[in-house]
């Protein structure tokens, strides 16, 4: 008996570690009760607060807390529930939600949650015996690990395209020089897609807490992502292809409004120009050497002794004289802006602020000082409306000094240090929050204000730039990736940031071209230059003690090259617009990782093709390392034209093709609809009465939007655009224009549409019902080569063989036929 209690007592200090271990992870555990209101679903288990909704027939959204869970609130959720068609059933085991995109299964002991397509198939199911669980405040949702799964996005996350076997963590940092395998940098987008089995879903965990997303680091059994506080809150969603999940995510968030036509144009900037007469000097130069410009950029030297909302009034005697005479030659002026405002007695807006309470202060009600450029400063509660109303209003005495574009930098929020303390409060409307809360939302909030107050200053379209944010940054702004390295491996990198941020919403991106830190060589920033024309937001920028990086500062071959790339970007600028267009209206972003229309293609995975994007629709871009003389690239499916040449390249082909320093490897989708203008020198001037359509031949029928607007004003929004589709039907050998929508009244009165690739014995088409004679032409417009060419080698004489006709470009419905 003595030793049967003896054995009893060591199993009892056995199982106390184990028990204690269970009590330090706090389990969902099973369903204690359930009340279905239509869509929305409570759900009460042992130790959680659970609420599940239909969001749209796509979008399921799970609210899970250890308590009753709070007000609904969001920064970055902007749509409305529209649940459509929803059947909510259960018995003692499960309960299950169906819509008309996919089912819902909720297991009830334990609690777990599954996602099904409507045949049945397993799309993302919680990891049996894990779930979501809780550690303290900590709390994280793990995902069972489906065989042969991806991940892609997050937003601005280093590392591959494939983020499968790593983790990352989501705190807006300010990471200058940053290397290439650094986590994190300075915005937070927690969204990503999962990818199995013919399937694609997306995740958007809506927590503003620093996050954790594992996608299988140093564990091969489950996908991960949690927080350090607040509640467990994400939507899934569902869709059959990968456009289908950005549109859903965007509708959630929120897309962006058209930007202003001059922010599409080649912007000059440097850490700093100044004083006034050396602005100028740039501004004078790139007009004296024909160099294609629309925007110059102040950093923070404009400032007296880096104070916000001053002048150097050495340095900037007259900004207002300065701004109107870059104006009148073609340029708009950007100037950054800082959320840090200088402690200084009888400095305006620290007076300011101070009468007003809108700075953030301790849990004992003293302001929070931290270091940066000015010294020690408070900074403004932009998550309240009384900070953001303070902010508009300072802001407008920029706007009526005629600066039109606002450069939101330092908004992560960094000082220096980079360690502000969690107890400092902030309004977070009303709900008063820590900084643990606040932080990755400070840039988003900075960003509403900023945008909001200079389009009720200004009238016309603002343009909003930003180092950080948070899911929805792209309502308000446009975000560039931050202070890069002049190394190939950066630029290659902010490539693949970039079209990580496309796949995560934020259509409208940049990175400083040239590098930021450092010196590149001409190889380098040549190849940078090309691939700048094709990238939303083309900024060249380099930093202080540096040497200058303006097209024209390595080299006349280099000047040449880096020309007539800038040249080609302007003539490209109908196309791009209307690809902007496209992104207000449905949230695909401008550029394409491959991995948006072929998900499940391994070979656009592979780190020698991952790269690779398309701009727009019709442009496969291929960016290399300068310096290299062979390069591997990947045709996805279809029929490619070489840009430069039209020689046919047969798709699903891998290859490896000649690399020179002159030209960036450009190909163009067959069935490609491509417009483009005559070459301007900045989006003021004019360009010729032709609208160029370009067609290239192809097996698969296409349509492309064309938009126009004033590019200034906010008058489309009530209806003041042109909008028409264009359509190629190879079935029915024809191109169509449709009917003119809207009230804008184009800018080109003719429209010369340019065949490619189609028989070149063809010598006369049908349009609107008239027959019309092909004119065949060899045209090198299209061809952005240097005329500067020691070899002799390119652009000899025009080589690319073409039939054009031109016809007037009428409002009502133009058939070209007999192709």
């Amino acid at each position: 008996m003595k030793y049967q209690f003896f054995y009893c007592l060591i199993g009892l200090c056995l199982l106390a570690p184990v028990t204690k271990a269970q009590q330090v992870v706090k389990n969902t555990g099973d369903v204690t009760g359930v009340s279905v209101k239509e869509s929305s679903i409570d759900i009460r288990t042992e130790n959680a607060f659970i609420n599940i909704s239909v969001y749209s027939p796509n979008i399921v959204r799970v609210r899970m807390d250890q308590q009753q869970l709070g007000s609904d609130f969001s920064y970055a959720v902007i749509a409305k529930p529209k649940p459509g068609n929803v059947k909510v059933s259960q018995d003692d085991v499960n309960l299950q939600i169906l819509t008309d995109s996919l089912k819902v299964v909720i297991q009830k002991k334990p609690y777990s949650i599954t996602f099904y397509t409507l045949s049945g198939e397993v799309i993302n199911q919680d990891e049996k015996g894990l779930t979501t669980s809780w550690i303290g405040t900590e709390v994280t949702t793990y995902k069972k690990m489906q065989e042969g799964e991806r991940f892609l996005g997050l937003g601005e996350k280093t590392g591959n395209l494939d983020r499968t076997g790593n983790a990352y963590v989501n705190w807006n940092s300010d990471v200058f020089g940053y290397s290439t395998s650094q986590d994190p940098l300075y915005s937070t987008i927690p969204f990503y897609i999962g990818i199995h089995h013919g399937l694609n879903y997306g995740v958007f965990f809506d927590n503003s807490y620093r996050s954790t997303f594992n996608f299988g680091a140093s564990n091969n059994r489950f996908s991960s992502f949690g927080a350090l506080g607040g509640e467990m809150n994400y939507y899934f969603i569902y869709h059959a292809n990968m456009p289908g999940i950005i549109k859903s995510y965007t509708d959630l968030t929120g897309r962006m409004h058209m930007p202003p036509l001059w922010s599409l144009g080649y912007q000059q900037n440097r850490y700093s120009y100044y004083p006034d007469t050396e602005v100028l000097r740039i501004a004078q130069t790139l007009r004296e050497k024909h160099i294609p410009a629309d925007g110059i950029t102040l950093d923070i030297h404009y400032m007296d002794a880096y104070k916000l909302f001053t002048w150097n009034k050495e340095r900037f005697p007259d900004p207002a004289a300065m701004v109107r005479k870059l104006k009148d030659m073609g340029f708009k002026t950007t100037l950054i802006v800082d959320p840090g405002i200088k402690v200084e007695a009888g400095y305006p807006a620290y007076e300011s602020g101070k009468k007003e309470d809108i700075f953030i202060k301790y849990s004992d009600g003293q302001y929070y000082t931290g270091q940066v450029w000015p010294g020690w400063c408070h900074f403004p509660d932009f998550t309240g409306e009384k900070g953001r109303d303070w902010w508009k209003e300072q802001m407008k005495r920029f706007v009526n000094e005629g600066i039109c574009g606002f450069w939101n930098d330092m908004n992560e929020i960094a000082t220096w240090g980079q360690t502000m303390p969690n107890n400092v409060l902030f309004d977070f409307e009303g709900k008063k929050t820590t900084h643990q809360q606040a932080h990755n939302i400070y840039g988003l909030n900075m960003i509403k204000a900023s945008y909001e107050g200079t389009r009720a200053a200004m009238k016309t379209r603002p343009f909003i730039l930003t180092r950080a944010g948070y899911a929805g940054l792209q309502r308000y702004a446009a975000l560039w990736t931050g202070d890069n390295r002049a190394e190939d491996d950066h630029m290659l990198l902010g490539i693949r940031l970039m079209n990580s941020l496309g796949m995560s919403g934020v259509s409208f991106t940049g990175m400083d071209v040239g590098g930021f830190t450092g010196n590149p060589s001409v190889g380098l920033y040549t190849r940078w230059m090309q691939i700048g024309a094709f990238i939303p937001y083309f900024r060249n920028h380099t930093g202080v003690n540096t040497k200058s990086s303006e097209p024209w500062a390595y080299g006349e071959e280099s000047l040449e090259v880096n020309r007539n790339y800038i040249n080609l970007r302007y003539r490209l600028l109908p196309y791009l617009y209307s690809s902007m267009y496209e992104s207000t209206q449905d949230g695909m972003p401008v550029m394409r990782s491959l991995a948006i229309d072929q998900p499940h293609e391994s070979k656009i995975y592979d780190t020698r093709y991952q790269n690779e994007y398309e701009y727009g629709h019709a442009f496969l871009i291929m960016p290399f390392e300068s310096g290299k003389d062979y390069g591997s690239v990947y045709f996805p499916v279809g029929t490619w034209y070489n840009f430069y040449t039209d020689a046919p390249e047969n798709g699903d082909t891998e290859k490896i093709i000649p690399l020179n320093y002159h030209q960036l490897p450009v190909y163009v989708k067959g069935s490609s609809i491509i417009p483009m203008q005559s070459l301007i020198q900045n989006t003021a001037e004019q360009p010729t009465d032709t609208l160029v359509v370009h067609v290239y031949k192809g097996t698969e029928a296409n349509t492309f939007v064309y938009y126009e607007d004033d590019g200034n004003t906010y008058d489309y929004e009530n209806g003041v655009f042109y909008k028409r589709e264009i359509k190629y039907d190879p079935a029915a050998d024809e191109i169509k224009f449709g009917t003119v929508s809207g009230e804008y009244s184009s800018n080109f009165k003719h429209v010369a549409l340019v065949l490619h690739g189609f028989d070149q014995s063809l010598d006369g088409i049908n349009v609107d019902g008239k027959k019309m004679k092909l004119a065949p032409q060899q045209i090198a417009f299209l061809n952005p080569i240097s005329k500067f060419d020691p070899t002799g080698g390119f652009n000899v004489a025009p080589h690319c063989q073409v039939k054009v006709v031109v016809f007037d470009n009428l409002n009502k419905e133009i058939v070209v036929s007999q192709l």
